[in-house]
């Protein structure tokens, strides 16, 4: 199989998997110009995903992401439960629950489908890839893929190589990535979270010991995030950041800082009370903060909003946005 004519050509894809984040992966598909084949594992996907599908279509054309109305990406989507209508696909994305039993089983249905060439991929946040493709018959063409919701608004996207993994598929990934409107980072050796969430989960674990040892409330912790990182990391990453702020403050600030910083290994007793108590944030009202379910749905849709509005602001500033300034002075200048 040329990986790069299928680059070109605009391969058929398949996602397995019709919850929250499988929908609007599709949706990101849809957009793109892709064949979608998208199989429900839990037959009660089968009635929500086409509604919230258009849904998400239906914004996306009021907003501009695209330029097609739902009814024509849907020509080119296929919803069932029948995993044999993967055949033809060059790729499939795997996006069910965090439980390697289940992937497990999941990744057998659909090598029994699938040609050798077919790229597979999981959308796990939380499994090393190199777990994950050693229950497959063919590891080598099996990547990660890990999104971010909404997955049809948002920039993110990591491409995770496994112990296994074939390099040259994983760039096949990059390249085509592109075209979905990413600006994706490709993981070359596995570790456990990846990039993203090894950052993000190092700002939680200090932010439930501020709370905890009462240095600080919730709200107070969720302001200073909104405040100070959500001003500036659209635009650059943590690099970007000290360079542009004075590298030489950070490493003054780091020897007495980091001795300092929470290293607790257990779960906080903050987030185990609300999960023990069944709390599972705005999906019933009860999280971090309580919800009426007037609050909860407009937390939701002012959520969905602020995704668009800050990818319109975000796509001026690509990451090379310094890049294509200077070229456009030296065109000038000549």
């Amino acid at each position: 199989m040329d990986h790069r004519k299928i680059v070109k050509n605009n391969p058929r894809v398949g996602v397995v998997g019709l919850g929250l984040m499988g929908c609007s992966i599709t949706t990101c598909l849809l957009m793109a110009g892709h064949e979608v084949v998208a199989i429900a594992p839990i037959p009660a996907d089968l009635s929500t995903a086409k509604p919230r599908i258009h849904e998400h279509l239906e914004r996306s054309y009021k907003e501009q992401l695209t330029s097609q109305k739902p009814e024509f990406h849907f020509a080119n989507l296929t919803i069932s439960e029948d995993y044999s209508l993967l055949k033809d696909c060059e790729l499939v994305i795997e996006c069910t629950i965090e439980n390697i039993e289940v992937k497990k089983t999941v990744y057998q249905k659909i090598e029994r489908v699938v040609p050798d060439e077919t790229v597979i991929t999981s959308n796990t946040s939380a499994i090393p890839i190199s777990i994950l493709q050693r229950n497959t018959k063919v590891p080598g063409r099996f990547i990660g893929l890990h999104w971010a919701e909404p997955s049809h608004t948002t920039r993110f996207l990591e491409i995770i190589c496994g112990d296994q993994s074939d390099i040259a598929k994983a760039e096949w990934l990059y390249e085509l990535s592109h075209r979905w409107q990413k600006e994706p980072t490709l993981v070359r050796k596995d570790i456990r979270g990846f990039i993203t969430n090894r950052l993000m989960y190092a700002m939680y674990r200090e932010a439930f010991n501020l709370v905890e040892n009462g240095y600080a409330s919730v709200e107070d912790v969720d302001r200073a995030c909104r405040n100070n990182a959500g001003y500036w990391m659209t635009l650059v990453g943590v690099f970007r950041w000290m360079d542009l702020t004075g590298v030489p403050a950070y490493h003054t600030v780091m020897k007495d800082l980091f001795p300092t910083l929470s290293n607790e290994t257990k779960i906080p007793k903050l987030i185990d009370d609300i999960v023990q108590s069944g709390g599972k944030g705005i999906l019933n009202g009860h999280g971090f903060y309580e919800y009426t379910p007037e609050e909860a749905k407009l937390w939701h849709d002012t959520f969905e909003q602020f995704s668009y509005e800050i990818r319109r602001l975000a796509l001026k500033y690509p990451a090379d946005v310094v890049k294509k300034k200077l070229t456009t002075k030296d065109k000038i200048k000549e």
